[in-house]
Parts: structure tokens; sequence; C-alpha cells
């Protein structure tokens, strides 16, 4: 995440050279791309980590 990224609530992920907008609600592929079997795993460690991607992306609004 970074402090000034814009809305809606999303992370970046990023594996080798690719890199991917995903976004925190639904685990979608909101920009960019992995590999088939990356994506899948950072969707699926999403899920698993939602409630505190929420509390991160708070934060990172408030800059803190």
């Amino acid at each position: 995440m970074y402090f000034n990224d814009h809305a809606p609530p999303h992370f970046h992920a990023i594996y080798g050279g690719h890199e991917a907008v995903i976004m925190i609600d639904s685990s979608e592929l909101l920009e960019g791309s992995l590999p088939r079997r990356a994506l899948g795993l950072v969707r699926e460690w999403s899920v698993l980590h939602r409630a505190e991607l929420l509390a991160d992306w708070e934060l990172c609004r408030a800059r803190q």
C-alpha cells in the first residue's frame, strides 16, 4: 500500500517483473497482471487477511 494512493481500497502485489493491484473487499484484479498461480495465491492470502488489509488501508489514508 502507498500512503497517498487512490480509492477504492486496494493493495499492490509484485511478483517477478509483474505487478497487480488487488481490491481488498473482493480480491478482484483492478489493474496489472500476475501469472495465474501467483494471482490465485495472492487472492487466497487477501481473503485470509482482509480485516488486516482494511485496517492498514485506513492507517495509510490517515498517514499513520
